[in-house]
């Protein structure tokens, strides 16, 4: 049962004020609105709340990430890129610095980082608060907070680190961005305290022990420190391996066994609000509100080995039987269009299992060693043969084993793109599969693995916040 609902009604007007149209999209708050509250523990709950309900929003987990982080990649694909909203031009990776897609994750992760800001300044201020309590929500705001600032520095590079609570965004004019390694370091230090003051267990949608350590594992591996993400990920110690993987999927499944983050909607709620939208739109654009939106790609389906349990989730769009959907976002009781009950799993511990066997790896090729179990437990439930030594004969081979996997194992839960950046040579992949499409003349480049800066940022700020290199 999903245990919070995000209330935006009260606690948006509350926190995330509207930034005046010239302020930088760095600190929206409304000073005015906010002076009043959060004088009681029940504050501070609805404040906490409203930093989870930042993560539904839909420059993130709501919406865009999907795009950025799976369409963006050789994973899925806009039907009709001409009619997508914008999102055609992540898919083909046209360089426009004005797309409202790029500008809108950007501000909505600014006003989910200025929410966590507000608790972690306030919440030591206010009396009647239980000690565990304290510790548990301001565990849950660094959690959140080095989230988006991990996805930010992955997908714009450089950016303005704000971590203080800030009432005149002005003050944040001739910042600046800042370099993504201390950017990282404010995110270790985040996700290290998060750690050691989450609880092991908590209500569905909120933080825990293994979710800090799953994502500073993430980290480390990021920065290339194998021994640390060995460390953290080992410390993963409450999710346990389903071992069929159609039970991880589903509105009857969410928040499951191996589940340990996860992003809750829930449809039906305040008039139809906290829903998602992924049921409706990722779907062919023959379908009622959808323009085709993150549909599979040839590429995907033709990748997965014969015998793959995991490509029976991949089927036939019911309108339009060419295309391809995924079943981990289908709600066949959808009340309305737009407010579907499907979570977005952010990590589950199949994850952290290719992580650690990442890590082990990246220390060091040992033939049928515990890098090859931990590989292997992962094929082995979706009916595949185990590799051996054999068969993979060097780390380099590994890593390649891995990023396949990866691939089969997480599609359509927003890890593609970042996998591939890390694991992989983006650069070829992507332009490896624009080739295999008939028509289409793309190539990129060593820019295009960011995105711009908002063009409204820069024009805020022109001196200090600058473009990205090819914009």
């Amino acid at each position: 049962m999903k245990i919070i609902k995000y209330i935006w009604i009260i606690t948006g007007l509350l926190l995330f004020g509207t930034a005046c149209e010239n302020d930088l999209d760095i600190a929206p708050v409304d000073q005015n609105t906010s002076a009043g509250f959060y004088n009681n523990a029940s504050d501070i709950e609805a404040a906490v709340n409203a930093i989870y309900g930042g993560l539904q929003r839909t420059g993130l987990y709501g919406y865009n990430y999907h795009f950025l982080l799976e369409t963006r990649s050789d994973n899925t694909f806009e039907e009709e890129p001409s009619n997508s909203g914008g999102f055609g031009d992540v898919d083909l990776f046209n360089r426009v610095t004005t797309n409202g897609v790029f500008s809108r994750t950007w501000e909505d992760s600014y006003v989910t980082i200025q929410a966590a800001n507000i608790v972690l300044n306030r919440i030591d201020g206010i009396d009647d608060i239980d000690s565990e309590i304290r510790s548990s929500r301001k565990g849950e705001a660094k959690f959140v907070r080095a989230l988006i600032y991990y996805n930010l520095v992955n997908l714009y590079g450089d950016v303005p680190l704000v971590i203080e609570e800030t009432t005149n965004p002005t003050d944040f004019f001739g910042q600046g961005r800042t370099p993504v390694s201390e950017v990282y370091n404010q995110i270790i230090t985040d996700l290290t305290e998060a750690q050691s003051e989450l609880p092991s267990n908590n209500e569905d949608g909120r933080a825990t022990k293994d979710a800090a350590n799953a994502l500073l594992g993430k980290v480390y591996l990021t920065n290339g420190n194998p021994q640390a993400a060995e460390t953290a990920l080992r410390a993963v110690s409450s999710a346990t391996f389903v071992e069929n993987y159609t039970d991880i999927f589903g509105i009857n499944n969410e928040n499951g066994p191996e589940s340990i983050f996860e992003i809750q909607f829930q449809s039906s709620v305040n008039g139809n609000s906290e829903g998602s939208d992924f049921a409706a739109l990722f779907t062919s654009q023959a379908n009622p509100g959808s323009r085709g939106n993150n549909v599979i790609t040839e590429d995907l389906i033709n990748s997965f080995e014969p015998g793959d349990l995991r490509r029976n989730e991949i089927i036939p769009d019911a309108s339009t039987p060419t295309v391809f959907i995924s079943t981990k976002y289908v709600d066949n009781d959808l009340p309305v269009l737009d407010d579907g009950d499907n979570n977005v799993i952010v990590l589950r511990y199949a994850d952290v299992l290719l992580m650690l066997a990442e890590a082990l790896n990246a220390q060091g090729y040992i033939p049928d060693g515990e890098a090859f179990n931990l590989l292997n437990q992962i094929r082995i439930r979706a009916g595949l043969a185990v590799l051996d030594s054999t068969t993979i004969t060097n780390q380099e081979e590994f890593e390649v084993a891995l990023l396949q996997e990866r691939r089969h194992e997480l599609f359509m839960e927003c890890h593609r793109w970042l996998d591939l950046k890390r694991l992989g040579d983006p650069i070829t992949t992507m332009n490896n599969h624009f080739a295999s499409i008939p028509g289409l003349n793309i190539t990129i480049d060593e820019n295009d693995l960011l995105l711009p800066i908002p063009q409204n940022q820069v024009d805020t700020d022109p001196e200090f916040i600058t473009q990205n290199p090819g914009y």
